[in-house]
């Protein structure tokens, strides 16, 4: 049933593996149904009504992308998108139920446009040199996190960044996790990303930086429509509706470009069963607004379970099910997810296997190499794919029509440049 459902050998892997990578990817991600309500709660909303929330708004999207899209690529609650939300009800003065009365406007908005050919031809139409430089911008970002999660990076007043405290514990753990993954990677050993995980823990465990209030607790009943839409239009939120919109379709389509290039899903530059993959994440947006958490995106984390072979939508059903299982276990899962360290090897690793389509940038032509440069390098300075995805969109026609090349730029890149570069200055998302 497994292989007729997910066409197993078609796409050269098998149950094993596909197990080993969707539990690879929800050991990446999973810290959002905790980080997710910490955030949320500073807005007012309920801590347990959110992690409810941010579990069933994960398994629908997750869900949804396995059964109907075949893609290993995970949903749930999107980074960023949430400190946004915070924002807002705090500089607008609103309650959060208003707050999520934009999310819901955006996320059936995002439903509508999923229905028509837009978000498909969005993705048609970005060139090759693009997509690369959002698939190796992603790579940085999360490699970039990784290193944070490790200690092996921190702020610095004068060079904003600068090597950490490397007697620190968690960067001990850390390292010592890196360096025995590395070591698995590099002979072949299947699920190597996932054993190296699930070592670091057990000796963070022994070294007693994982600890555990519990393990299993019943879960809070879900809450719906706790939200005011009228409210949006009393108080004028039509910006804010326009940047959670923009910012996740942008942020959901340059996630699936970049794990799909990764996982050699993309046939002829085009994303198959895009239109599935699109509706996942927009149903899960919808939904989640209804009970009670921000718009939903595909998961950066989930180029952690391709790494691992992940390729059908089986590694992204066994990550619906842990969700599931999330429910009942939160004092396991946030204290998993309070120790970096056991996340943080994976994200590093996964960061250098997504630098390959670099190669295939034409860096001689520069009005190919420097847009996906930017993209590059925007992503992670910002901590922000869409700012990334934008900044692309604007460089990219513009060297082109001053190169007299205007013609082999797509009209809707001019459109989304002009709307990007409107966006960024006058209604910045974050």
């Amino acid at each position: 049933m497994l292989e007729k459902w997910f066409k197993l050998k078609e796409n050269g892997t098998n149950v094993q593996t596909e197990i080993t990578a969707g539990m690879t990817t929800f050991f990446t991600m999973v810290y959002i149904v905790i980080v997710n309500p910490a955030i949320l709660s500073a807005a007012g909303v309920p801590f347990q009504q959110v992690f409810t929330a941010t579990i069933l708004a994960s398994i629908i999207g997750t869900l949804s992308m396995a059964l109907f899209a075949n893609h290993p690529i995970a949903i749930a609650p999107g980074m960023g998108m949430n400190a946004y939300f915070t924002s807002v009800v705090a500089a607008h003065g609103v309650s959060y139920q208003v707050a999520f009365g934009t999310v819901f406007l955006a996320g059936v908005l995002f439903l509508l446009l999923t229905f028509t050919k837009l978000r498909e031809l969005l993705i048609d139409s970005i060139p090759p040199a693009l997509k690369y430089g959002i698939t190796a911008g992603i790579g940085l970002f999360i490699a970039f996190i990784g290193l944070k999660y490790a200690g092996l990076v921190v702020a610095n007043e004068s060079t904003m960044v600068t090597l950490g405290n490397l007697r620190e514990p968690i960067t001990v753990l850390s390292i010592g996790g890196l360096l025995f993954t590395l070591v698995l990677m590099s002979r072949g050993l299947k699920g190597a990303l996932f054993i190296g995980m699930a070592i670091t823990a057990i000796v963070g465990y022994f070294m007693g930086l994982l600890k555990f209030s519990g393990v299993v607790s019943w879960p809070a009943a879900p809450v719906f429509f706790d939200l005011d839409v009228a409210g949006v239009f009393q108080h004028g939120l039509y910006t804010v509706v326009f940047a959670f919109l923009l910012v996740a379709i942008f942020d959901t389509t340059g996630t699936m470009i970049g794990v799909a290039e990764q996982a050699g899903i993309m046939q002829d530059g085009k994303l198959p069963r895009a239109k599935q993959a699109l509706l996942a994440d927009a149903l899960a947006t919808t939904a989640g607004s209804m009970l009670g958490t921000t718009p939903c995106s595909a998961y950066v984390e989930s180029s952690a379970g391709v790494a691992a072979g992940g390729r059908t939508g089986l590694t992204t059903l066994v990550i619906s099910i842990l969700f599931c299982l999330a429910l009942f276990f939160s004092p396991l899962i946030e204290g998993i997810s309070s120790l970096s360290a056991i996340t943080a090897p994976a994200l590093i690793i996964v960061g250098c296997f997504m630098m390959e389509g670099l190669a295939r940038v034409r860096w001689k032509q520069f009005d190919e190499a420097f847009p996906a440069f930017a993209i590059m390098i925007m992503m992670p300075l910002t901590s922000s794919i869409a700012t990334g995805i934008a900044i692309g969109f604007i460089t990219y026609p513009l060297l082109k029509l001053f190169n007299g090349k205007g013609n082999e730029v797509h009209p809707i890149l001019y459109v989304f440049g002009i709307l990007f570069a409107i966006q960024m200055v006058f209604f910045p998302a974050h």
